[in-house]
């Protein structure tokens, strides 16, 4: 099998580079009242972190990539909407298998991280035969996490440095999953999400298949309940699940702050933006497409033999 190695060198950075160019100029004047010291690490972690970039781009020339239409019979505009009845259904089969096989423990987030690599690494290697080694280092702390006060994790696409921003439970192994997906190079939304998922629910391992089932299922709510978190909540409480999973699903959809009204939404608006003009459909790619995507692989004839059997 074809082995890469993608370095991701600016993960290994104490403080993400991306933090160093913005910050280092202003605290350089707050702290010792001159911006030359900033100017000159802010130069340095520029310098940092070109080069890691270079090194990952030269690397990735090498990925075979996934033609999701070809494995899969599906792709981001080439889904079969769900409907809505069947939708409701999956609520209802998810929410009794979650429950069922409730898994109360989880190895630690950065032990979590390795083993999240590697079930993707050998996923992706089992569909294109080449296996894409990458970093499995993640931040807690970003400036990012200030931008965007609603996402639960990051990935800067260049230098593959991600961050996550708090701890969502159940949630927490496809979180930290979808931004490796960015990682390992895949830009798009929800080819993150439905690798993630794929990699986690074919893992074998019942805590992963547990937060992949949970991430399907809480999309599937949030295609039915729109924008409303009072309808979210109120959907989570019809599907019965028991009191941890519930905890976990009812934490990811907070009454905002102030500052999440203010800027959440103006940068949901840019980010909207962003999306749609690099090919994807928008934020529902992150829900309703990734749903429509995995309705339509289950039902599709034209995926390869070796995932046809791959649990879905």
């Amino acid at each position: 099998m074809d082995d890469i190695r993608i370095p991701n060198e600016a993960t290994y950075a104490p403080i993400a580079l991306t933090d160093l160019l913005v910050a280092a100029p202003l605290a350089s004047r707050i702290l010792l009242g001159a911006t030359l010291p900033g100017r000159a690490i802010q130069l340095a972690a520029l310098g940092l972190y070109a080069g890691s970039v270079a090194r990952d781009w030269s690397a990735r020339r090498e990925m075979k990539r996934i033609d999701f239409l070809i494995e899969y019979g599906a792709d981001i505009r080439s889904v079969d909407p769900q409907p809505h009845d069947f939708r409701r259904r999956e609520i209802e089969e998810l929410g009794g298998e979650l429950n069922d096989g409730y898994v109360a423990t989880r190895p630690p987030r950065q032990e979590l991280a390795r083993e999240v690599n590697a079930v993707l690494t050998d996923y992706l290697a089992s569909v294109t035969g080449q296996r894409v080694e990458t970093s499995s280092e993640i931040r807690s702390l970003s400036l990012a996490g200030l931008v965007f006060p609603f996402a639960l994790g990051t990935c800067d696409v260049l230098s593959g440095d991600i961050a996550i921003f708090r701890d969502t439970g159940i949630f927490e192994a496809h979180v930290i999953c979808h931004e490796f997906v960015h990682r390992k190079g895949y830009l798009k939304e929800m080819h993150a999400q439905a690798l993630a998922y794929l990699a986690l629910r074919n893992s074998g391992v019942d805590y992963l298949v547990q937060s992949a089932r949970a991430e399907r299922l809480q999309r599937q709510i949030r295609v039915l309940s729109g924008d409303d978190p009072a309808a979210f909540r109120e959907m989570v409480a019809h599907a019965r699940l028991r009191e941890e999973l519930e905890e976990d699903f009812m934490a990811l959809r907070p009454d905002p702050g102030v500052y999440q009204s203010l800027v959440g939404s103006g940068m949901k608006q840019v980010y909207e933006l962003r999306m749609k003009a690099t090919g994807q459909n928008g934020l529902s790619d992150y829900d309703e497409g990734f749903t429509n995507f995995l309705f339509t692989f289950a039902r599709s004839t034209t995926a390869l033999q070796p995932r046809e059997h791959a649990a879905v």
